[in-house]
């Protein structure tokens, strides 16, 4: 048996209900840009992080790219790809499972975002360039633990790649750019710092976590962890129909994602939800539409209800808030749901004034009895 195969299983992990959801929809919509994971440590953040790559259908790439280019798409292609499809050329195509890029803590910017040779490009005129660490991560899930470590820079440029889809470098007059689409997932522990605002709200989706105080769960995660590490590939083995019915799921939700609708009304409710919440700018708005339909394309539906607004805002405002003295989760939570029973009561006209307007049967007889007395 090869060594991914004997990952935790990503369903096999006890708990952390909303941080394995986030990552789910992520999976689904890699346009959501990442998730941050906040909470202390041993709350199995990085296990879940490879477990999801396990979890996820082989995909395809060509041969040899050093961008893991997809053979069909020309949006994930490089340049050299491209170049070599336009010309008539029939791609070689391998199959694996997606990867997982771990960034070091002490990664220079060169290392991040690759390097060009300027001598080289000077006497040839050719571009040679040496791929970084979001070349590697082109169509796979990027690991970045202890986010809040980095250099503020650091952050900045992998937030832009993973926002924009594409890793420029620019040197001495010369540039370069390969496509960098991948799945974005930084942990942190606040008790070591935070991020700044402005890095903190580039990250579409935000769950705070906490280790279980349910002693029944903690056995549980004991004795799974146990059952897996004496007899690997029977544990795996025994998760596995969940493990495929989970992968399917996701393949089903991306597939669905395009066809899945907002109306209008729930357009308000997200901007109503942002105005009440006191968040600056657009960013959650948008957040949370995009979260919203990525969580409608999970549960299979095409069109968004509230209960996805509700759970999009849950992930997607958490980091953005402007916090105030005193402030606490229960407070956040009764702010959110009086607006969510709010829009519902727009929505509803009240029942007493529809019997205003429309006289009730018995009332009609009564007019006409009148009138045959007159």
């Amino acid at each position: 048996m090869s060594c991914r195969s004997i990952i935790f299983p990503f369903t096999a992990i006890v708990g952390q209900e909303r941080m394995k959801k986030a990552l789910v929809l992520n999976a689904i919509n890699p346009g959501l840009s990442g998730v941050l994971i906040r909470g202390e440590k041993g709350t199995a953040k990085s296990t879940a992080a490879r477990a999801l790559a396990n979890l996820l259908p082989e995909i395809e790439v060509v041969s040899g790219c050093p961008f893991s280019c997809h053979p069909q798409r020309e949006e994930l292609m490089c340049h050299e790809c491209r170049h070599r499809k336009a010309q008539g050329e029939s791609l070689p195509v391998i199959r694996r499972k997606m990867r997982v890029v771990n960034l070091p803590v002490g990664a220079t910017e060169d290392r991040v975002v690759g390097t060009l040779d300027i001598e080289h490009a000077l006497k040839t005129g050719e571009k040679k360039f040496e791929p970084g660490v979001l070349a590697d991560a082109h169509r796979a899930i990027l690991y970045v633990d202890e986010v809040n470590l980095l250099d503020d820079h650091i952050v900045d440029v992998l937030l832009d790649s993973a926002a924009m889809g594409v890793n420029t470098i620019e040197r001495e007059g010369v540039s370069f750019s390969h496509p960098a689409h991948f799945i974005l997932i930084g942990t942190m522990n606040p008790e070591e710092g935070e991020l700044r605002p402005q890095l903190l709200d580039r990250f579409g989706l935000c769950v705070n976590i906490e280790g279980i105080d349910d002693p029944r769960a903690r056995v549980e995660i004991i004795k799974r962890r146990q059952g897996f590490e004496e007899a690997s590939a029977q544990f795996v083995a025994k998760w596995d129909e969940e493990e495929k019915t989970l992968s399917k799921l996701i393949v089903d939700a991306e597939g669905l994602l395009h066809k899945v609708v907002l109306s209008d009304g729930m357009l308000e409710l997200i901007a109503k939800i942002a105005v009440d919440m006191q968040v600056d700018g657009h960013r959650a708005d948008i957040f949370m539409m995009k979260t919203s339909r990525t969580i409608a394309a999970y549960h299979e539906r095409t069109e968004v209800t509230e209960e996805d607004v509700r759970e999009a805002a849950e992930l997607v405002l958490p980091h953005r808030m402007r916090k105030k003295p005193f402030q606490d989760r229960k407070m956040e939570q009764e702010q959110l749901e009086q607006t969510i029973q709010e829009h519902k009561k727009q929505k509803s006209p009240p029942q007493q004034s529809e019997s205003n307007q429309s006289p009730s049967p018995q009332g009609e007889d009564k007019d006409q009895d009148s009138k045959e007395d007159d």
